[in-house]
């Protein structure tokens, strides 16, 4: 791995705990020897994790859409900022470019991201590592909702494991790095049968 794409809040959040995980992560990337890939905004959580990177010496590349550089909340002190046209071209970029996914605290956006490269995973588009910090229990409603899914028949439990939690920045980077994909993909089980 030489690079980790982190989704997370264009906000604080809350609480100061959420920014002190933000740096925490940010310190265990540059510590692991690790590149930040990020949405490109100097607010929020995404200011706070690659404001750390930057300090701590580390490289911090930012992806961000022309209209959201328009509205100035752009990153301008890292070591790469790319401007592309729209969303779209962000989220491919931003994994094209990283070895595995973070997703911090943040709200809908930071959700969709996760659940995009989740669903990717799923099915076999990518064998990179997705990984969640679960800071004080904020994603254990998504875990409830995710076991819910499984027990309802809508996924397998095995797909579960696609996503790797922990509330410890050094040791999810650790899982991130031991991670292997699983052998078959969502559809392969249905080839087999036909």
């Amino acid at each position: 791995m030489k690079a980790v794409c982190v989704y997370c809040g264009s906000s604080n959040g809350a609480d100061p705990k959420y920014g002190d995980a933000a740096r925490a992560f940010g310190r265990a990337l540059v510590a692991a020897d690790l590149g930040l890939v990020y949405g490109g905004g100097k607010v929020g959580l995404m200011g706070v994790i690659a404001d750390t990177v930057m300090a701590e010496g580390g490289r911090a590349i930012g992806v961000i859409p022309e209209l959201l550089v328009d509205k100035e909340v752009g990153h301008n002190g890292l070591t790469e900022l790319h401007v592309v046209p729209d969303m779209h071209h962000r989220k491919k970029m931003m994994a094209d470019l990283s070895d595995g996914f973070v997703a911090l605290p943040g709200g809908v956006g930071t959700l969709e991201e996760l659940f995009e490269v989740y669903t990717w995973a799923q099915l076999g588009y990518h064998h990179k590592p997705v990984g969640v910090l679960n800071i004080d229990g904020f994603y254990d409603p998504l875990v409830a909702l995710l076991q819910h899914t499984v027990r309802e028949g809508f996924m397998r439990e095995t797909y579960l494991d696609l996503l790797q939690f922990d509330s410890d920045p050094t040791a999810l980077i650790g899982k991130l790095q031991r991670y292997h994909a699983p052998a078959k993909d969502k559809w392969a089980d249905l080839r087999e049968n036909v």
